[in-house]
């Protein structure tokens, strides 16, 4: 998959994968969290033939642009560089496809942009912010699970990230990791990627400037007093939820709920697979997403 650059109105400069017909309908593909465009490989290979399917590295990522402040990161900029990008690329409608940290920036994009820019939504393995901050207040699985979070945030954990790039915390912090799961040449791909500093730091930005409130594991198992959901309008464009079941991060209860919040929606539970699964079950996921932009 050959790159080329893009450079945003925002001045954000971002590697991106653009393959398939140039008029064909639009597919862009949000990798997350700690990897890249390279995500969706096996999607882009598979959709590209009917499909213009434009997959960047996100700001923070790879040869992308690498602000090193945190407010680079909060959220309303992360999803902004989405428009932006299709702005760029002369691209009025689209279908928003995350999985992750891309999924998340993903709900973003199309709570923004639906029945405008946005026609449909794929998401996988990312919650909606709603389910998922109800859950680390209340649900001790997914509390356990995103405990790594806080660790992301500690500054008293940058000297390590200097000296050993991101791979060093990712093995202090990390239970959710599979190496095994993943091809070798992938893997050492993204080993080297950690190597960069400054991407480590905007890769862990992304938690660094995120409003998501994790307590620690010995805080109430409640809302807090006062508490008020995210204020966000329902998503009212065809979703499709895709869902691997053993996701060490990510537990199924994310989907408690969806159903009120999101309507169409369409979910497909993906059994025996881990976090990764635009990778994990290749198939799986092709399957399910070929049914949903087919119909």
């Amino acid at each position: 998959m050959e790159q080329r650059r893009v450079e945003l109105a925002n001045g954000i400069h971002l590697d991106i994968v653009d393959e398939g017909p140039t008029d064909g309908p639009v597919l862009i593909f949000l990798h997350g969290f700690p990897e890249s465009h390279r995500t969706w490989r096996h999607q882009i290979r598979h959709f590209s033939k009917s499909f213009r399917c434009i997959a960047p590295d996100q700001r923070g990522y790879r040869g992308s642009s690498k602000p090193q402040e945190v407010e680079a990161y909060t959220p309303d900029k992360l999803i902004g560089d989405v428009f932006l990008l299709a702005d760029a690329l002369g691209i009025a409608k689209f279908t928003i496809v995350g999985h992750d940290w891309g999924g998340a920036i993903a709900w973003g994009v199309a709570l923004g942009g639906q029945h405008m820019r946005v026609e449909r939504a794929v998401i996988a393995n990312a919650p909606h912010p709603q389910i998922f901050q109800r859950l680390l207040y209340t649900n001790p699985q997914q509390r356990e699970a995103s405990q790594y979070i806080r660790g992301f945030r500690d500054p008293a954990n940058d000297p390590l990230v200097k000296e050993h790039g991101l791979t060093g915390l990712l093995l202090k912090e990390v239970k959710w990791d599979r190496p095994d799961a993943m091809e070798a040449e992938e893997r050492d791909a993204l080993l080297r990627d950690w190597q960069n500093r400054d991407a480590a730091f905007g890769m862990l930005n992304y938690y660094r400037a995120s409003p998501i409130d994790v307590p620690e594991m010995d805080a109430p198992y409640e809302l807090p007093e006062g508490y008020t959901a995210p204020d966000l309008p329902k998503l009212t464009i065809p979703t499709l939820v895709i869902w691997a079941l053993d996701d060490l991060a990510l537990p199924p209860e994310n989907l408690d709920g969806l159903e009120e919040i999101v309507d169409p929606l369409t979910i497909v539970r993906v059994p025996d697979c881990g976090h990764f699964v635009p990778w994990e079950a290749p198939d799986a996921v092709n399957r399910a997403m070929e049914e949903f932009l087919g119909g």
